[in-house]
Parts: C-alpha cells; structure tokens; sequence
C-alpha cells in the first residue's frame, strides 16, 4: 500500500485563500502588509524564487517591492538599502535573496534587517526566541513543515524524529521546532557513522541534504512519516534526497518533490509579513 500524500500544493493554496481576507481586512483598516525583496546578481534560480515570491504576494493583495542590484554591488551598498527599508513605514518585511556574491557577508546582511521585519526568520535574535518558545517569525521552510503535519493530524509530541542535514535554514530550525511540539530529535549529518541506523528509527525522518535520490526504503522504517526538503535535478526533470518511488511503498505519509514542502515554504513567508503588518496596525 503506498503512502498517503502530504499535498504542499494544495495546503498552501487552502492557506493563501485564508490569508487573502485577511489582508482584504488589514487594507480596510488602512494597512496595506508589505515586502521588500533584494536581489543582488545573476543568479537564475534566486531569479525564478523571486518571480515566485513576487507572484504569491500579487495573489493575496501585499504589496512587493522589488530592489535588483548588480553582481559586483558592495557590501556597504547593500546594507545602506537594509538601512533604508527598516526606516521605510510602508514596508513590513524584509528579504534578502540567498546565496550572496562572495564578496558580501550573509551574516553581515541578514544581522542588518531590523528583527521586526526579518519575515525569513533568520535574524540571531529571532532565532534565539524560536529557541525559547517565544513569539517571533519562524524560518519558513521549518515552519511550513510543522503546518503541514499538523494539517495532517500526525502525531508530533512524544514521537522520535530523525533530521538530515543541519543548516541553518532548515535542518537546524525544523529539529528546533519539533523540540518545541514535544518530539524527541536526533540529528544526522555528512560526519555521522552508519545513518542508516539512525534514520530507521524515525517516526518522522526529515531530509535535507541536497542530494538526488539518498534515503532508500532500506533506510526508512514501516509505517514513518517522511519529509523530503530536497530539490535537486537527475536526468532533468526534479527530485528530492529521497526516492520516492521506493520510499512510498513502505512509509505512512510522505512529500512529494515537487508540490510538498516547497509552496509551503513562500505560503509561510506571506504568513510572517501579514503577522508583520498586524503588530503595526
């Protein structure tokens, strides 16, 4: 018996038509949520993000603006235009496009976005209430993951999750996150001995690695829930770290690639920048 999809697509779509009055509300009541996206160089996959993000916010009734810089623009350049749009009244959130040209700090950057529009949920002091269970933005790859669970009616609290991977986007926040709904958490990672072990005891296993096809149903064990963050290309069309032809026919529930987590993560990010605009109103 395959596993029951978790649908990213149409949760996220569910959510946006909710969020959608919610704004029509905010504008109503004089407050038109913004988001202010920066995109620094030529790289065509943060293009294609961008195009998304942007269409998402058109769909919901925020108001995006977007500022394209060139791929020798300065780190002092950049922070200059954070500066300005964290004085901006209009402008409730605030995304730097990832990755950075090399010669531009991504710490500097993302430390430079005033907390309270910081709608990625990257900033160290957002990060640290994340960690303490007080309000703030979540990361919204992590946060999308825990919706969709949670649509789901799965069991978090009391359950062992195995994460995969441990960047500071997703495999770190996400294991924080499910700490926070009383899971007990392992982490693996590229140095960790004989994954596999660990991996095969995970209630809910949740990959992130950047790598095509890794977890095999020999990895997961009967009946878990899995998560795959992956997005990667083989033979050109898209997959995820996990084989989702083989994974399906021994785990419970399980995210396709793509349609899972991916139009969760941007449904989340729109979330944060009307949470934004509501602190204001």
């Amino acid at each position: 018996m395959s596993a029951a999809l978790l649908n990213g697509k149409e949760l996220a779509a569910k959510k946006r038509e909710t969020m959608k009055e919610e704004v029509s509300k905010l504008i109503e009541a004089g407050i038109k949520p913004g988001l202010a996206v920066i995109l620094v160089g030529d790289n065509q996959a943060s293009k294609t993000y961008v195009r998304s993000k942007q269409k998402a916010c058109e769909q919901i009734g925020i108001h995006s603006v977007l500022t394209t810089m060139p791929e020798d623009t300065t780190e002092e350049v950049l922070l200059a235009e954070i500066d300005r749009l964290n004085e901006d009244p209009d402008i409730d959130g605030i995304l730097v496009q990832l990755p950075l040209p090399s010669q531009i700090s991504e710490r500097a950057v993302i430390e430079r976005i005033a907390p309270e529009k910081d709608v990625d949920g990257f900033h160290p002091v957002n990060i640290g209430r994340m960690m303490t269970k007080d309000k703030t933005f979540l990361p919204c790859t992590p946060y999308g993951i825990v919706e969709m669970l949670k649509e789901a009616e799965l069991q978090i609290a009391g359950k062992h999750v195995v994460v995969v991977g441990r960047s500071n986007i997703v495999g770190k926040p996400v294991g924080q996150l499910l700490l926070n709904e009383d899971a007990t958490v392992t982490y693996c990672h590229s140095r960790t001995d004989d994954i596999a072990k660990f991996t095969k005891q995970a209630d809910i296993l949740i990959v992130a690695v950047g790598r095509a096809k890794m977890i095999k149903a020999s990895d997961v064990q009967e009946g878990a829930v899995v998560v795959d963050v992956g997005m990667n290309r083989e033979d050109g069309k898209l997959c995820g770290d996990v084989d989702f032809d083989e994974v399906r026919e021994v785990a419970s529930h399980i995210t396709p690639v793509p349609g899972g987590v991916g139009p969760m993560t941007i449904t989340m990010l729109l979330e944060n920048t009307i949470q934004s605009a509501k602190e204001r109103a």
